[in-house]
């Protein structure tokens, strides 16, 4: 694997807590890298040792190759799910200061800022004091601020809260396209929606251990159930219900079709494909639905740390 970031076998005490214990990961480059856990997992612990805010007990850090040291700050871009801006500045000479300290010239920062603050339509928020924003106003310029210095890792934590469903999808959009121009990402969130929506690989951690990890495709793969969602219009609907019945496993559905169609969940054995489920349907009505369930981000994690517990 070509990885960006490596971190092996962090462990990080505090008195009698451990927040991790010997926990080993590998984030590949130029991907978006899920950091998922429930609170108290040791996430936050992890992204305080990745920004050098903490160190750990034992264990260490690579970032390309390097074991990460304080010449590596400016190669990392953090927007922390408590936002920290300060709140009497005003927009533009804040954003102007914080991308000079990460090493940006005031030339170069303005010329960044102009673009990114065109991209977003805010330029006549430059002269406003962020105490005027709104919550989700002031995010967009926190975000610009984490990009701004172009790192080759962002470490996004919660980065969609306090957005609307139109701006949400606008940050998403922008950070699958800072992955597409080589960013390697790390985004922790309890959205599993966005987890769906953006992460190629994730890493589970809970009660200070990884207890999964890997691509996001395979691990849905691991967790598949061999189960599929049938609906089929059929005259004879008691008939097609006990054949289903007497040859699978037979499930009530929750799912919503447009019509009155028959519906079921459906689960597979090992013996038995799709296809015979599929002919038999076909062969006593008009099948209108047919989806095998893809485990969801959500569905694995309730199970993963459930079974965990």
């Amino acid at each position: 694997m070509n990885s960006l970031l490596e971190i092996k076998n962090l462990v990080k005490n505090y008195g009698n807590y451990t927040a991790l214990n010997n926990v080993s990961l590998q984030i590949p480059k130029g991907s978006v890298f899920g950091l998922l856990g429930p609170n108290g997992a040791g996430k936050t612990t992890l992204i305080r040792i990745i920004n050098q805010i903490t160190m750990p007990d034992s264990g260490a850090v690579f970032l390309d190759g390097e074991p990460l040291s304080p010449k590596h700050i400016a190669d990392i871009g953090y927007l922390p799910e408590e936002r920290g801006l300060y709140k009497s500045m005003k927009v533009g000479e804040q954003a102007l200061y914080l991308a000079q300290l990460k090493g940006l010239s005031k030339e170069d920062a303005k010329k960044r800022l102009k673009y990114w603050f065109e991209k977003f339509d805010i330029a006549s928020w430059w002269d406003k004091k962020i105490e005027e924003l709104s919550k989700g106003m002031a995010q967009k310029v926190q975000f610009i601020v984490t990009v701004l210095h172009q790192p080759k890792l962002l470490i996004f934590d919660e980065p969609f809260s306090g957005f609307d469903p139109i701006n949400a999808q606008l940050i998403a959009k922008e950070i699958l396209q800072l992955r597409d121009e080589g960013a390697t990402i790390i985004f922790s969130t309890h959205r599993m929606e966005s987890v769906e929506e953006l992460c190629d690989d994730i890493a589970l951690i809970h009660k200070s251990n990884k207890i999964l990890d890997g691509k996001l495709i395979d691990i849905k793969r691991k967790f598949r159930t061999n189960t599929y969602q049938i609906g089929v219009n059929t005259k004879n609907p008691n008939e097609v219900t006990n054949l289903l019945k007497s040859n699978f496993q037979v499930f009530p559905a929750d799912f919503k079709l447009f019509g009155d169609e028959l519906i079921f969940n459906v689960k597979l054995t090992n013996n038995q494909s799709s296809n015979e489920l599929l002919s038999l349907l076909s062969n006593h009505g008009e099948v209108k639905h047919f989806v095998e369930m893809i485990p969801r981000a959500n569905d694995i994690f309730i199970e993963a740390v459930s079974k965990n517990n």
